[in-house]
This record gives structure tokens, C-alpha cells and sequence, in this order.
């Protein structure tokens, strides 16, 4: 039995490099299927990659291959079943063998290509461009975020972290260094020359010996290859952590009889969308969970997102345990604050000037963002009214509707996404 052993630098991960060019080439519709892909599995499920199928219309490649025109000489295949004239009988509907069931309208299909990414790309591609909006460093402490930064060069690496420069000065270095003893001593070897050629009576035998001696030095000095692979140097980078603020996301939750158990459901995945951001970009935020009806309690996260509770609905009750909150934990001068609540929007009519209230009053002077999110397929109430008049005056505050669940993942993104966020609150 032969046995076959891969010596080459780098063996196991040569398709790495392959892998990350594609992901980059094809970056738009991996991002489209990814996110097409949220609203088709759990959030919660996030210790597998998924499966991204993308047409292979988008990464066909252009080919040369023979135009209309010209003489050809084609044999077609005969057959033994008809002659000139016969009539082939129409098949019948849903007939043929094939295992798909749906056809295209324009009599063409397109297979799909399909791969499967990683838990980690998965991720990065979920939440790429989001971040916490207002992030200030008003105290250096408990967040920790990196950079890359370049440290130095390494002998191994992706050919495209390649330093041509430095390799070059590395196969310079190396060539003069075997070479500059045996160019030294074939410039000796040419003046010897010179003087014996230069003699009265030349002694033909040692000028032999000389020029024997001086192209075997040239070849030796030719076998020096231009450059090396011990001559190539690769930039090497590595992420070290930066200075960065306190944060703090504070999740308020609607849990009263009003939000039936497919609302919750919405809510609670948009709020697990918003820990996997938070978990995944920045290390230590603090979270707190508070969930309401006609009274707010602090809760932990299991009971936050597991929970059943039933009774009325007063929101303001769990804006002013927030604002308790903020007064004995979290002092505005030391931490980035930030608030989600998500509700169905029902609320007691009284209630909705107090919760105006205290958000302009109390709230919104100290907090970077808050994002309200209304999860309803009925008509808005007065709170969402009201909350649209505070994004005319609050850059910091957002409001956004969500009807079905395939609003949540592209609301979310226009909550933390810088590039599309609007301040005014428009469904």
C-alpha cells in the first residue's frame, strides 16, 4: 500500500486563502443570504454555521466559446423510435421523472450554489457595519475592544501579506553575504592574472590554473539564486486592546395580558439578535433586564426571555425603574447608556404623557440611544404617537415598527446601523 505524504508550507490551510477571496468577491449576495437566513432559523441556535446557497447566475464567470457564423459539421444523435412525419404526443401535465416540482415561466431554471459557513463568519457577516451609536470614552474602562496593528514581519504567512521591499532587501543581504567572499577572492585571482599577462616571459601553465580558478568562482558565484523562499518576509499583524468607555443596554419588555404569545415570541428574538450584537462586539457590557405589566421588576436573563406574566399595562412603571437604576448603578458621567424596549404599543391613555414625560425629563438628557420598537399588526395607539414626537426633537431616540417576523432583523439593522439610521421615527 502507497502511502502519500504533503511536505508543502502551509498544507492543511492552502485552501484558507482560496476560501477568504471568495467570501470577499462574493460579499454582497453572502450577505443577502445571510441575512434572508435569519428569519429561517432560530436565533438562538448559534453554535452552527449555515448553509448559503447563492445563484450561479452572480458567480458565473465569462467564457470564450464559438459564435453564430461559419460552416460546422454537427452529428445529432438518431433515434429508433420515430420516422419523418410521425406526431410525438403532448406529455402529460406534472409528468416526466424529475425529482422538481416547480418550473421556471421562461422555460429556463438556475441551480444554486450552495456552501457552508462557519459559526464565526456567520456572525461577523450578521453584524458587520453595526455598532452602538454615541459611544464615548468618558472612562477608560471595563469594555475591552481591539486593533490590528502591524508588528514587525514574520518567514510564514498569506501570500498576500507578502512585503516585496523586504524580501527583496533580505535576498540582497543574503547574496552578499555568500558572495562577497568569493568576489573578493576572484578579484584577487584577475590581478594575478593581469600581472602574469603583463610579464615578459608569461608562464603559461599558472595562467591556465588562474583562469580555471576564476570561472569556476564565477559559477559558484552564479549558483546564488536571485532570491530565496528564506528571503521572504511576510507583514505580521496582531490585535491589541484599546481604551475604550462603560456601557450599559438596558432591555425593557412588555409582558402584559395584551401581548399575546407570538408578540413575546417577536420580542424575545429581537432581543436575542441584540445580545448576540452586544456579546459579539464588545466584551463586558452590562445588560440590564426589565421586563413590566402594571408593575416593572428587574430580572436575570433566563427569566427575562422565559417568562410568562399576565395582567394591564403601565410602560411608565418600568421607565421609572430605569431611571432608578441609572441614579444608584450607573451615573451618566462614568457610563454609555442605552435602552430597547419593545412593546405592542398598548398602554393606559394617562400613562403616555408620564412616559413622555420622564424620556424628555429624565432619560434622554443621559442616554446615548434609545431605540423603542412596536410590535403590532393593529393600528398605532397614542404612546407610538407620542414617541414620534420626541424623535422631531431627540436625535438620540428611534422608534420602528415591526408587523411580521421578517421585519425583525432589517429593523434591527436600521437601529445600529450608522449608515441608514433616521432619527425621525417612520415605520
Amino acid at each position: 500500500m502507497a502511502h502519500f505524504i504533503d511536505r508543502r508550507l502551509n498544507g492543511k490551510g492552502k485552501s484558507t486563502v482560496n476560501r477568504q477571496r471568495f467570501l470577499r468577491r462574493y460579499k454582497e449576495q453572502i450577505k443577502k443570504a445571510v441575512s434572508d437566513s435569519i428569519n429561517k432559523r432560530s436565533v438562538t441556535d448559534i453554535n452552527s454555521g449555515e448553509k448559503i446557497g447563492i445563484s450561479s447566475r452572480d458567480i458565473s464567470e465569462p467564457i470564450f466559446h464559438t459564435g453564430k457564423g461559419g460552416k460546422r459539421s454537427i452529428v445529432h444523435p438518431g433515434n429508433d423510435q420515430f420516422n419523418t412525419g410521425d406526431q410525438i404526443k403532448r406529455p402529460d401535465e406534472g409528468g416526466g421523472q424529475g425529482a422538481g416540482s416547480n418550473a421556471s415561466d421562461g422555460g429556463e431554471g438556475q441551480d444554486d450554489f450552495v456552501f457552508q459557513i462557519s459559526k464565526d463568519e456567520y456572525l461577523d457577516l450578521l453584524f458587520e457595519g453595526l455598532v452602538l451609536p454615541n459611544l464615548q470614552k468618558n472612562q477608560q474602562a471595563k469594555i475591552v475592544q481591539y486593533e490590528s496593528y502591524r508588528a514587525g514581519f514574520v518567514s510564514d504567512g498569506v501570500p498576500s501579506n507578502l512585503d516585496v521591499v523586504r524580501s527583496l532587501k533580505g535576498s540582497v543581504a543574503r547574496r552578499i553575504a555568500l558572495t562577497a567572499g568569493k568576489k573578493a577572492e576572484l578579484a584577487k585571482l584577475h590581478t594575478q592574472l593581469a600581472e602574469l599577462l603583463a610579464g615578459q616571459i608569461p608562464d603559461q601553465i599558472r595562467i591556465a590554473q588562474l583562469k580555471n580558478d576564476i570561472e569556476a568562482l564565477e559559477k559558484a558565484i552564479a549558483r546564488v539564486p536571485f532570491i530565496d523562499t528564506f528571503d521572504l518576509r511576510f507583514r505580521n499583524y496582531q490585535k491589541r486592546p484599546i481604551p475604550s468607555s462603560k456601557a450599559v443596554m438596558f432591555c425593557l419588555m412588555d409582558v402584559s395580558g395584551s401581548m399575546d404569545q407570538a408578540t413575546k415570541d417577536k420580542a424575545k428574538r429581537f432581543y436575542i439578535l441584540l445580545y448576540l450584537f452586544l456579546s459579539r462586539t464588545y466584551k463586558d457590557v452590562d445588560v440590564v433586564y426589565i421586563h413590566h405589566h402594571t408593575q416593572a421588576k428587574e430580572v436575570d436573563e433566563q427569566e427575562f426571555f422565559y417568562s410568562t406574566e399576565t395582567g394591564g399595562t403601565i410602560v411608565s412603571s418600568a421607565l421609572i425603574l430605569m431611571k432608578d437604576i441609572i441614579a444608584q448603578r450607573y451615573p451618566s458621567n462614568e457610563w454609555n447608556i442605552y435602552a430597547a424596549q419593545a412593546s405592542d404599543g398598548d398602554n393606559w391613555t394617562d400613562d403616555c404623557t408620564i412616559c413622555t414625560r420622564l424620556l424628555q425629563q429624565n432619560l434622554l438628557p443621559v442616554i446615548r440611544y434609545f431605540a423603542y420598537v412596536e410590535i403590532t399588526n393593529r393600528p398605532h395607539q397614542r404612546l407610538w404617537y407620542d414617541y414620534q414626537k420626541l424623535t422631531e426633537t431627540h436625535t438620540n431616540f428611534a422608534i420602528k415598527h415591526i408587523i411580521n417576523v421578517d421585519d425583525i432583523y432589517p429593523v434591527f439593522r436600521e437601529l445600529f446601523d450608522l449608515s441608514v439610521q433616521q432619527p425621525q421615527g417612520v415605520s
